[in-house]
């Protein structure tokens, strides 16, 4: 109907100059002139132009008095005309409102019509409500001074609303009907012929397909991959990190840490019920790491404790990947010497209060070389070189205590967007009651390193909750969002 209505209106009128005054002259509804217009417009059978009007419109304190009355005259018809009111009474009065005797007092103060104390009388004996006056005139659609426009306005009774439609004229593809265009050639059309007089629609050669659902990699996955290549790159080997229950043995005495240390509590750690302890450890190994702890030995006194193998048998949750260390540098250990690089990115987990920024399953990155007469010059060395591949290239080193490790260092690099030093990880030099037992020679050292997965991930893609990266509460559309990760790459 409305489709009729404009192109028969244009086959007699050169111009439609205002889409809304011909939609009411037509008794239509402007939003359904508007998508017409719009479909009109996109088959060039008209050209359409946007036009804005401003206007005001009372706000729903403007309708309110322009209905009943502005509250300085509902004030002042309240008074009696001889005589004055209490201002106690006048305000209890059922006639006002006590918004609007708050305004009303304080206008008609202004425009000097009643005489405000503890008894309120008129001054004069008759007002125009002017104010309601100019507002019908706003409703009835007239104009009014802009003086009065500002004082309206200023009392919030007004409000300016943009009213936007169109002006129309005849397009290039202009016709009194629109022609059916077909979208398909079909075998009726074949078969009848009559595909020679259609008129096809034309195709959008830009148009966007509907999106190709497919999987899609969560950020710790892209960046897991890339910190993998680059240990690759720096000639590393992974180690095996498939046993998330480890051993107290694997994951505390092998490294030197005593049975009676903080990190050991249930508090921290996450110990198994079923099965509690573990079966097989090697016994002899067993021996010289419970020695090493109770007495000490390669020019260490050891921590002087009876070192408890229940202790030691104790199943849990692995806390760190070092665990994991441990058990490929002990097999290193049994073999003819040589060199190694390893490196690890898996599940760890730690009896942690969950926060913004601490979770009790995370992922953490280890780096290890072993090999003869290594020094903390080449774990420095080491570190700068891992760190610049991931664009961190200002770095410090501060000392630190780990019970494996010894020297230890927090690594800090510093932060351009946050513009100060930010602790990025963890190193040291494993000490020798720990390697020695093991079966290493005595000039053979080992260095290492290690960080989380999930702190340079949320730097990288703007995350400032752990919580929104990892775990149950992910968003979904976040993988599917997410860009893709380029390490060290500006």
């Amino acid at each position: 109907m409305a489709e009729d209505a404009i192109l028969g209106y244009l086959a007699s009128h050169e111009e439609i100059p205002d889409s809304g005054q011909f939609a009411s002259q037509h008794g239509l509804q402007h939003t359904d002139v508007v998508n017409v217009i719009k479909s009109l417009h996109g088959f060039r059978y008209i050209d359409a132009q946007d036009t804005k009007r401003e206007s005001w419109v009372l706000t729903d304190e403007g309708k309110k008095y322009a209905a009943e009355g502005s509250p300085e005259v509902q004030l002042f018809l309240a008074i009696p005309p001889e005589g004055s009111i209490a201002k106690d009474e006048l305000q209890a009065s059922k006639k006002l409102d006590p918004s609007v005797f708050k305004i009303g007092c304080s206008q008609a103060g202004k425009n000097k019509w009643v005489d405000m104390g503890k008894q309120v009388s008129r001054k004069v004996q008759h007002v125009e409500d002017k104010v309601k006056e100019l507002l019908i005139r706003i409703q009835d659609g007239l104009a009014i001074d802009k003086d009065d426009i500002n004082s309206l306005k200023a009392r919030k009774l007004i409000v300016a609303q943009t009213w936007k439609g169109y002006s129309l004229r005849k397009g290039p593809n202009y016709a009194p009907k629109r022609k059916k265009v077909a979208t398909d050639l079909t075998r009726e059309n074949l078969q009848r012929g009559d595909w020679k007089e259609l008129e096809f629609k034309e195709y959008n050669f830009n148009a966007k397909g509907p999106p190709a659902e497919a999987g899609h990699l969560h950020p710790l996955l892209k960046v897991k991959q890339q910190l993998k290549n680059i240990f690759l790159q720096m000639g590393f080997e992974e180690m095996p990190t498939n046993n998330f229950v480890e051993s107290s043995f694997w994951n505390f005495d092998a490294l030197f840490q005593p049975q009676q240390h903080p990190a050991r509590d249930s508090h921290d750690t996450f110990f198994l019920e079923a099965p509690s302890t573990t079966r097989r450890l090697p016994e002899d190994y067993v021996e010289l790491v419970k020695r090493v702890h109770e007495s000490g030995g390669y020019g260490s006194r050891g921590y002087m404790y009876d070192w408890k193998r229940e202790e030691a048998n104790k199943n849990l949750l692995r806390t760190h990947t070092t665990a994991v260390s441990t058990r490929m540098l002990y097999a290193l250990a049994k073999q003819p010497f040589s060199p190694k690089r390893y490196f690890s990115i898996d599940r760890v987990f730690r009896n942690e209060s969950v926060d913004r920024t601490h979770l009790a399953e995370f992922h953490q990155i280890e780096g290890l070389v072993c090999d003869r007469g290594l020094t903390l010059g080449d774990l420095i060395g080491v570190l700068n070189d891992f760190f610049s591949r991931l664009g961190m290239s200002k770095l410090r080193f501060k000392p630190a205590y780990n019970p494996y490790t010894e020297p230890s260092m927090e690594i800090f690099s510093y932060h351009e967007g946050l513009k100060k030093w930010v602790e990025i990880g963890n190193s040291g030099m494993f000490r020798p009651e720990m390697l020695l037992p093991m079966g290493f020679p005595e000039d053979v050292r080992v260095i290492a390193w290690g960080l989380s997965l999930e702190r340079p991930t949320m730097i990288l893609y703007g995350i400032d909750n752990i919580r929104d990266l990892f775990g149950h509460k992910v968003d979904l559309s976040l993988i599917k969002r997410n860009p893709i990760c380029r390490l060290g790459i500006e």
